[in-house]
């Protein structure tokens, strides 16, 4: 006789998905008013009734956490890297002066481990609870022989909201307002295939002591999130522009905010960057533009407001227990970001 074939043996065990989300589904209250049915519905259904909002405009993003989802599996940080995700997708949101809504997330494995998952999933919903939104739903997907085994790729969408007439987008950014740095927890979400690289080198450098802390917690620590040190300024015309400093560094996402007859001149020499970026750039004896590219530096938000203003945008940031200090000016150009100092490093 020949063997009985069945999903299960093919790497799908349905009973053990069903298992895993009744456990997720138990341990997610519903809190927001908005979401009008439970988790485990084919589509979430939220109320988009907005009365406060004169002319309401939804913001949509996609993000992942990139390569860092490698390391941060192999040293069981689970957690972390919901975070990571999370509060990366929220800042792409908030940059256009929007309140997330709602988060919908999808786990793709190539096998299911529940107490893993679970993990994930309940780290995602707090990390979205922790900025004021709501998990609202997602997928989980087991793909044996698409993806090996002990394997995860994470990803999430997001919808906010903001009233037209307060939308950020730097369309009224002109030449003499000044350019704020505000600073980031360390890496955030980029230049992880670089780290990857140096480790697979020089596997010790993970245990390398950094002002009593190692590097490999260093690198993994969690993207920062900004909504609730930028949030109170909302709505009070402070803020000309915001650019969330991701992959390409300064130059390739403050741009993406410049008016076409404008240019930033950001100084260098006024970046504080923190330690750990060093240790990549001796490790990896990286150059100073590559290093500008590949990484935020230290700085993770940048933030354009009128002269006239940053006193009270940097007293307002500084005031959430987040370092921000000025970084350059605007002056008139084509929508590129000029550099000029020299970056000093620790």
């Amino acid at each position: 006789m020949s063997d009985v074939t069945s999903y299960k043996s093919a790497g799908v065990d349905i009973d053990l998905a069903n298992e895993t989300k009744a456990e997720i589904k138990q341990a997610l209250t519903k809190a927001d008013p908005r979401i009008l049915n439970s988790l485990g519905a084919f589509g979430s259904l939220y109320d988009i009734s907005f009365p406060e909002y004169e002319s309401p405009v939804l913001v949509l993003k996609t993000e992942e956490p990139g390569s860092k989802q490698l390391l941060a599996f192999q040293y069981d940080r689970y957690e972390s890297i919901c975070f990571d995700m999370i509060n990366h997708l929220i800042n792409d949101c908030i940059v256009m002066g929007a309140k997330p809504l709602a988060v919908q997330d999808a786990i793709i494995c190539g096998k299911l481990e529940k107490d893993e998952v679970k993990r994930m999933v309940l780290a995602i919903a707090d990390a979205c609870r922790e900025q004021e939104c709501s998990l609202t739903g997602g997928e989980i997907s087991e793909q044996p022989g698409v993806i090996p085994a002990g394997t995860y790729i994470l990803t999430s969408s997001i919808v906010g909201i903001v009233d037209r007439k307060d939308i950020i987008d730097g369309s009224t950014i002109a030449p003499g307002d000044v350019v704020v740095g505000v600073e980031s927890s360390g890496l955030h979400t980029n230049g992880y295939s670089l780290v990857r690289k140096l480790l697979a080198r020089d596997p010790g450098l993970a245990d390398m002591s950094i002002d009593g802390r190692t590097f490999i917690d260093l690198v993994l620590e969690p993207h920062r999130c900004y909504y609730k040190a930028v949030r109170g300024l909302f709505g009070t015309g402070l803020l000309k522009g915001m650019a969330h400093i991701t992959g390409g560094g300064i130059r390739e996402n403050l741009d993406r905010i410049l008016p076409p007859n404008v240019d930033a001149a950001v100084d260098l020499s006024t970046y504080r960057i923190p330690k750990v970026f060093t240790a990549i750039k001796e490790a990896g004896n990286i150059e100073d533009p590559e290093m500008l590219r590949t990484y935020n530096l230290g700085v993770g938000l940048a933030v354009v407001c009128a002269e006239s203003s940053v006193d009270a945008v940097l007293s307002h940031i500084k005031g959430h227990g987040i370092g921000a200090y000025v970084i350059g000016t605007t002056i008139k150009g084509s929508r590129k970001v000029q550099t000029t100092g020299s970056l000093k490093w620790q």
